[in-house]
């Protein structure tokens, strides 16, 4: 496993080890405790266990987000492309950070199997640059309806470079989210 740190230094790029032959290829796709030790040699704080693990399936041109949930119910995210590809945006709302309302955005793809650990504080969308994209990702924390905050995914507090796909689609109740607002 490789671990990349981003513009962001809280949130990370895992790369897998990925061994192949002739009959195709294997990875280990999540070891809780390399996880976490690769995440503490770092100097970061390892995630809580993972609780509940998410998948989409999303046609070409799909933004999802910016979503989160608000503390006790915060979630870390660890997000990966099993079909597919997405450019997939973590966003800093964490008010005390240095990177605060910044943005970090990486390809992730069936292809370079890559991974974006996302921790609590920030919120989460992503844009499927293939159809029939199928995302997957753990979550530190339940789904809490009532914990649910979405921000708008074309906010200028963020000015988030989204590649360009043609025509986006976009949920109504992405397309109601409010521009961010500090609370």
């Amino acid at each position: 496993m490789k671990i990349t740190r981003t513009e962001i230094p809280d949130v990370l790029i895992i790369e897998p080890a990925v061994f192949s032959d002739s009959r195709g290829w294997f990875m280990e796709s999540f070891n809780e405790k390399l996880f976490n030790s690769e995440v503490e040699r770092l100097g970061l704080r390892a995630p809580g266990p993972f609780v509940q693990d998410n998948q989409s399936c999303s046609k070409k041109g799909v933004l999802r987000g910016l979503h989160y949930q608000m503390p006790p119910h915060a979630q870390g995210k660890l997000v990966r492309v099993v079909q597919g590809s997405v450019f997939d945006v973590a966003v800093d709302i964490r008010k005390e950070s240095a990177t605060y309302l910044k943005w970090v955005g990486v390809e992730l793809s069936s292809n370079n199997r890559k991974m974006l650990w996302i921790p609590e504080g920030f919120a989460h969308g992503f844009l499927a640059l293939e159809d029939d994209t199928l995302l997957l990702y753990k979550t530190t924390d339940y789904y809490q309806p009532g914990a649910e905050r979405s921000l708008r995914w074309d906010d200028v507090a963020f000015n988030i470079d989204w590649p360009v796909v043609g025509q986006m689609i976009i949920s109504p109740k992405d397309e109601a989210a409010p521009e961010y607002c500090p609370q």
